[in-house]
C-alpha cells in the first residue's frame, strides 16, 4: 500500500497542484525572474548556503545524539517542493520565482547533498558515507511533477484565460485540500514505521521550529537587503521554510540506512507547513509595511 501511494499517488497529487498553480501563471511571469535574475540568485544564495550554514550552527555545540544532528543537516540541505509553491500560491507571492527556485534546488542539490551531509557526518560522528542521488528520478521528479504540469497550466491560461480564472477560487481550495491529505498520509506512514516518540518530539521539536523561523527570517532579511522586493522576499523566505521531507527520509533511509536521521524530516514535515505559512502571511501582513513606512520616513 505504502509503495503504491509513493510510487503513484503521491507524484499524481503533486501534479495535479503544480497545474493548478500554472492556472495563474503566464509565460511572461517566467521570463521575468531570468531577464532579472538578483530574486533568482538571492533565493538559491540563501537555500544553498545560508539554510545549511544556520542548521550546522545550530546544532554544533549542543549535546544530543549526533546522528540528529547530521538529521538537521539533511533536511537543511533540501530543496523546496510542492509545499512552499503552494503557500506561495496562496499567500500570492511570487510563484514563477518559486517554482524556478524549486526546480533548480532539486538539481543542484544532487552536488550540494552529498557534500553538506558527509560534511556532517565527519565533523559529528566521525565517518563518512558515499552518497549517490539518482539522476535520472530526479530529473523525472522534475520534468513529469513540476515542469510538465506548470507548463500545461500555463497552456490553459493562454487559450483559456476566462476559464483559468474562473478556477483560481475554487483551484485554492481544492490544492489545499489535497496537500494537506498527501501530508497527512504521509505523516501516518512515516510516523509508523519511524514509531516517533513523545521525548522525540521534545528534544527535536524546539530545534526544528528554531531552524524554521531563523532560516525564514534570515531569508526574508536578505532578499530585502539586497533589494529583490517585498514580495520575492517573502517567497524566498517561504521557500528556504519549508524543504522536501520526502527526499530527507528517502535518502536517510534508503541510502544511509539510518533511521534516526529521517526521524528528523518525519518531526519537521508535521508542523512547517502550517509555521511557513503562518510567518510568511506576518512577513506580508506586517513587516513588509513597517519597511515601507520606514522608507517612507
Amino acid at each position: 500500500m505504502k509503495e503504491l501511494f509513493t510510487e503513484y499517488g503521491l507524484p499524481a497529487t503533486l501534479a495535479i497542484i503544480m497545474g493548478g498553480m500554472g492556472l495563474s501563471l503566464d509565460f511572461r511571469d517566467f521570463k521575468q525572474v531570468f531577464v532579472r535574475p538578483r530574486p533568482i540568485l538571492t533565493g538559491l544564495f540563501s537555500q544553498l548556503i545560508v539554510l545549511p550554514l544556520i542548521a550546522f550552527l545550530l546544532v554544533a555545540f549542543i549535546d544530543i545524539d549526533p546522528y540528529i544532528k547530521v538529521g538537521f543537516i539533511l533536511i537543511a540541505a533540501c530543496p523546496g517542493g510542492t509545499a512552499s509553491n503552494l503557500v506561495t500560491y496562496l499567500l500570492r507571492g511570487n510563484v514563477a520565482l518559486c517554482v524556478s527556485l524549486s526546480s533548480l534546488n532539486s538539481l543542484l542539490i544532487l552536488f550540494s547533498l552529498p557534500l553538506y551531509v558527509n560534511l556532517a557526518l565527519q565533523l559529528f560522528v566521525g565517518t563518512s558515507a558515499s552518497i549517490h542521488l539518482p539522476f535520472s528520478s530526479t530529473m523525472r521528479e522534475v520534468f513529469f511533477v513540476i515542469a510538465i504540469p506548470v507548463f500545461t497550466g500555463m497552456l490553459i491560461r493562454y487559450w483559456k484565460k476566462e476559464f483559468a480564472d474562473k478556477m483560481e477560487k475554487p483551484m485554492q481550495y481544492i490544492m489545499t485540500g489535497l496537500l494537506l491529505a498527501v501530508f497527512t498520509v504521509v505523516l501516518l506512514l512515516e510516523e509508523k514505521d519511524e514509531a516517533l516518540k513523545m521525548i522525540d518530539y521534545v528534544n527535536i521539536f524546539p530545534l526544528a521550529l528554531i531552524l524554521n523561523v531563523v532560516s525564514m527570517v534570515a531569508g526574508f532579511t536578505l532578499g530585502m537587503w539586497l533589494n529583490t522586493g517585498p514580495k520575492n522576499s517573502y517567497t524566498i523566505s517561504i521557500e528556504v521554510g519549508l524543504q522536501n521531507s520526502a527526499l530527507a527520509i528517502f535518502v536517510a533511509k534508503s541510502l544511509l540506512g539510518n533511521n534516526t536521521m529521517a526521524v528528523v524530516a518525519v518531526m519537521y514535515s508535521s508542523f512547517t507547513f502550517f509555521s511557513t505559512a503562518l510567518i510568511g502571511w506576518i512577513f506580508k501582513r506586517y513587516v513588509i509595511n513597517y519597511y515601507v513606512i520606514r522608507k517612507l520616513r
